[in-house]
């Protein structure tokens, strides 16, 4: 059983980085490029409607030859479909966005309502194909808190890769029927899994640059999860965290520091993989 000691905490905590991202993080283009190519067809279509200077008849105009073109208009008021987005329509009532799409005086009354009517007439934009590139990379910015998981996830896999550590990712534990028994119905998908001729290390990791309650519950319950693990012979686990973000919920990180003798950040994690060579 390792001791650990409150200045090696305080060394830990000190060691924690301000953000794992580096330039790529910010936008996914190639994700963005996807979406607007997804609907570009429908796109250029709607480009009929820049500089008309009867709106309602170019609109259905349009709407006679393909209504379908109209079901990506919300993606110009940078709402998406599957979002399931409601407003207030004219009669105070609550109704689903993509309803407007339905019927021809419905899309009029979204082109009007929403400010479009204008924005096309007075030729504001040329081409809605590269307006709506500018739309996807604004709203890529809502996944950048998930895409720091990933990112932490990418470093450890080519720091493993680097260091010549065979791994597998996402692993469930349904796999290790001794695991699955001391975890009982909890199920549990791990990030990483490394397997040795003597050990199997079961690994979760994650970085935290913001503070928040979501931490507390986190370091909780991997105090609870490694205990259950480590008493399997032959299976340990492994927790690697970084980020400022612990700052704010330094208690209950101190607590697991404690309680979980493999756990690293991205300064130790070096000596993880010493011990596993």
């Amino acid at each position: 059983m390792i001791v650990r000691t409150k200045q090696e905490f305080e060394t830990f905590m000190s060691q924690l980085l301000a953000t794992n991202a580096n330039l790529a993080f910010y936008t996914d283009f190639q994700k963005c490029s996807a979406n607007v190519n997804s609907i570009a067809i429908k796109l250029n279509t709607l480009n009929y409607l820049i500089g008309q200077a009867d709106m309602e008849q170019a609109v259905r105009a349009l709407w006679d030859n393909d209504p379908k073109v109209f079901s990506v208009l919300d993606i110009l008021i940078a709402v998406r479909t599957n979002d399931k987005k409601m407003v207030l329509n004219e009669k105070g009532e609550a109704q689903y966005i993509s309803k407007y799409f339905e019927t021809v005086d419905g899309v009029i009354a979204f082109i009007k309502q929403t400010g479009l009517e204008e924005f096309f007439s007075n030729r504001q934009i040329k081409n809605l194909v590269d307006y709506v590139f500018g739309v996807e990379v604004g709203l890529d910015t809502n996944a950048r808190k998930n895409r720091s998981g990933r990112v932490m996830e990418r470093l450890i896999a080519e720091t493993f890769t680097k260091s010549g550590i065979k791994f597998r990712q996402e692993v469930y534990s349904t796999e290790y029927p001794p695991i699955a028994d001391v975890l009982g119905e909890d199920k549990k998908r791990f990030d990483f899994v490394v397997e040795t001729e003597t050990k199997t290390y079961l690994m979760e990791v994650n970085f935290y640059s913001g503070g928040g309650s979501k931490l507390n519950e986190v370091a909780r319950a991997y105090s609870e999860l490694a205990p259950k693990i480590n008493s399997v012979d032959g299976f340990e686990f492994v927790w690697i965290t970084d980020g400022k973000g612990w700052h704010s919920a330094s208690n209950k990180l101190e607590e697991a520091f404690y309680a979980i003798p493999s756990i690293y950040n991205l300064t130790t994690i070096k000596d993880f993989i010493a011990a596993l060579k």
